[in-house]
């Protein structure tokens, strides 16, 4: 009998995980990527209700979306905060990898940054690719705003608030989960504010969090402290949460629910 409840055990854990894994409907495509050899693919997730409205809605894009990277988790805390009434209804815009690291990734001058990838440095190429070509796809095929944040953890945060420094206006929203602010000997947390301070005087939001990094924590909340303290409040809103508990390799999905909530509160009627 024990073994019959320990093997009903297991079946019931690996449904709960499978479970926990499903992504919600959606839409997938292909187009040429940064290159035209290159072919992106992209997954798209539509709010419920969607199909039977006219109305038109904000987009989030997000790196690391393939159906196997973290397209499934992050649609899944999605769709369960709109359909609660806690996130406003948005469309989720998943960019499966082809180069992670090349693509997340800016110039350094750091010899042990170079080592980390065959090809590093080419963020301005994919920040290209989703400016000049995936967001007027995007558009052609979805009703959208014309409001656009960025969601992304660890190199995908780097990219994340690299693309608020070199091209402000892509994004209004960005949401950075323990971005590698270490990359190139920390230069964004220094280059970042000034940017902002000097540039585009758009109003943006930004959420940042930050875990148990040793070489991610402390850069996130200098960060943090030199934006609050060098912008006007009018030219940015910032969120920072840290989780001094979490894992890098878990707080991802321990912080997703709470920044889209915070990103995307429900619209008043």
């Amino acid at each position: 009998m024990r073994r019959i409840l320990f093997f009903l055990s297991l079946v019931v854990l690996a449904f709960q995980a499978r479970a926990a894994d499903d992504v919600p409907p959606h839409d997938s495509f292909t187009m040429p990527g940064v290159t035209a050899a290159e072919t992106r693919h992209i997954n798209v997730y539509t709010p419920p209700g969607y199909g039977t409205s006219k109305a038109r809605y904000p987009v989030l894009y997000m790196p690391d979306g393939g159906l196997e990277e973290d397209f499934p988790h992050v649609a899944r805390a999605l769709d369960e905060g709109i359909r609660k009434g806690e996130i406003q209804p948005l469309i989720l815009v998943g960019i499966e990898n082809t180069e992670r690291r090349r693509d997340m990734t800016g110039p350094t001058s750091v010899a042990s940054d170079r080592r980390i990838a065959p090809r590093v440095g080419g963020s301005a190429g994919f920040r290209a690719f989703i400016a000049t070509k995936l967001v007027s796809e995007v558009g052609k095929r979805y009703r959208v705003d014309g409001h656009r944040g960025v969601i992304g953890e660890s190199l995908a945060g780097l990219f994340a608030l690299e693309s608020l420094q070199r091209e402000p206006k892509l994004f209004d929203t960005v949401i950075a989960i323990s971005p590698s602010v270490w990359w190139n000997a920390g230069a964004l947390i220094r280059d970042l504010p000034v940017a902002m301070a000097e540039g585009d005087p758009s109003p943006h939001r930004i959420y940042l969090t930050s875990a148990d990094e040793e070489n991610i924590a402390p850069g996130v909340e200098q960060l943090v402290r030199t934006l609050r303290s060098s912008l006007p409040r009018r030219a940015a809103t910032i969120e920072y949460v840290p989780r001094p508990s979490a894992h890098h390799d878990t707080i991802y999905r321990e912080s997703e629910a709470q920044a889209l909530r915070w990103a995307y509160p429900p619209m008043d009627n």
